[in-house]
């Protein structure tokens, strides 16, 4: 049985469609993943296949004007148009689609599937793009919702009108280019008729809906086995657990001088600080040595021995931190990063920064909040109540599906 795995988007799209693969593999399956260039080693680490399309994720992300209501359907129409190509050439003989990542990577994915016949999945890391009742959807750059409106339902009615204002034409011109008849409403097109949640239930619980069947599989996490390095591990040896800071793959923008800003905040706190690079290339204020700065490393061993985790709140780290029963201070900066932060303050086991930009003093008070005993406390309840297993249960699934529909075939 082959599987194409496709994404585009950040680090945070791509890590659990590589635990995915992983886990299909281990099933027997053939997997091959549709990524940007950007994790071509990532890809080659666990010896899957990467087909790359689309321009460097990190580039649009940390280089390229920020996303607005005035590039984003250029940018769309650039990105189907290279992924038509790739994704359907990836594809070819393979038996199941799954596609996750950014609204008009999925859709374009969802053409080739179409085109090519075959089973189709689309997989969503956070809730908020499911349409429901219980939650409103999240705006788009430049398309913010009226303020008077406050119906989840007539929210979610303007928030397909924006994505078919924003995608519906380059997504239709792309389809017409392979032959496919014009799509009237680009998000339900997307979602396919029984989207994926992959998020663990106890971070991220789903309220069940009438209007849309969603399978929640748990998170996709692969088990992470690299020893930390030796210089980490002896800055970790030499004194009290310090408070790691990282906003992954965040630009930080808002904020010029982000490390400073931390770094005074956590030594605010008498503790030390772990400062991670990422992509808004953080480094240390000074050569005291109560500092030590991490690029790339494990997070699932790394953050079991830090008294706290200071992030962006995309939903990888949420669910590592989490996981890792580490207390958490969530500075959100975009996209559903409010609504980790939300949820990482209701369940007690950590705090939510008020904005995306940060001071000493509005950081050292959230500080406050994760660093005392009972949050940690309640954070080592919390990850006990975690599942590991979300990446092999999606994989079962998928591949039981694919075999009843051959099974079908074959009786037909």
């Amino acid at each position: 049985m082959r599987v194409l795995l496709s994404t585009y988007g950040s680090r945070g799209d791509v890590e659990p469609v590589v635990a995915l693969a992983v886990r299909l593999r281990g099933l027997g399956a053939e997997v091959r993943v549709c990524a940007p260039p950007d994790f071509a080693e990532r890809l080659a680490e666990v010896g899957v296949p990467l087909v790359p399309f689309g321009q460097s994720a990190r580039v649009l992300t940390t280089v390229a004007p920020p996303p607005s209501s005035a590039n984003l359907p250029q940018r769309a129409a650039e990105l189907i148009a290279s992924q038509l190509d790739a994704v359907t050439a990836a594809a070819e003989g393979c038996d199941a689609l799954v596609a996750t990542g950014m609204m008009p990577a999925v859709a374009g994915a969802r053409s080739v599937a179409e085109k090519l016949g075959i089973r189709y999945v689309h997989a969503t890391f956070q809730q908020l793009t499911l349409p429901s009742p219980h939650h409103p959807p999240l705006a788009y750059p430049g398309r913010p919702f009226p303020p008077d409106v406050t119906d989840n339902r007539v929210l979610w009615e303007l928030d397909a009108q924006s994505i078919n204002a924003l995608f519906g034409e380059a997504l239709n011109t792309n389809r017409a280019s392979i032959g496919l008849p014009p799509v009237d409403d680009v998000r339900d097109y997307a979602m396919g008729d029984q989207p994926w949640l992959a998020t663990d239930p106890a971070l991220d619980p789903w309220q069940e809906t009438p209007d849309l069947d969603v399978v929640q599989t748990g998170a996709w996490i692969l088990p992470d086995v690299r020893p930390l390095p030796a210089e980490l591990v002896a800055f970790l040896d030499a004194g009290t657990p310090p408070v790691y800071v990282g906003f992954g793959s965040m630009p930080m923008r808002a904020s010029t001088d982000a490390a400073q800003v931390a770094v005074e905040a956590i030594r605010a706190q008498g503790r030390r600080a772990l400062v991670a690079r990422g992509w808004a290339d953080l480094a240390l204020i000074d050569d005291r040595d109560d500092c030590f700065v991490v690029g790339e490393v494990n997070h699932q061993v790394l953050f079991g021995r830090v008294a706290a985790v200071v992030h962006h709140g995309g939903a990888g780290t949420t669910t590592t931190a989490a996981r890792a029963g580490a207390p958490q201070v969530v500075v959100p900066q975009a996209t559903d990063q409010p609504y980790w932060a939300g949820r990482v303050a209701e369940l007690g086991i950590g705090a939510a920064h008020d904005g995306p930009t940060p001071t000493t003093e509005s950081l050292s008070a959230a500080l406050r909040t994760a660093l005392a005993p009972e949050t940690r406390a309640r954070a080592a309840a919390v990850a006990g109540t975690i599942s590991t297993d979300g990446a092999a249960v999606a994989a079962k699934l998928l591949l039981d599906a694919v075999s009843r529909e051959e099974a079908a075939n074959v009786r037909a």
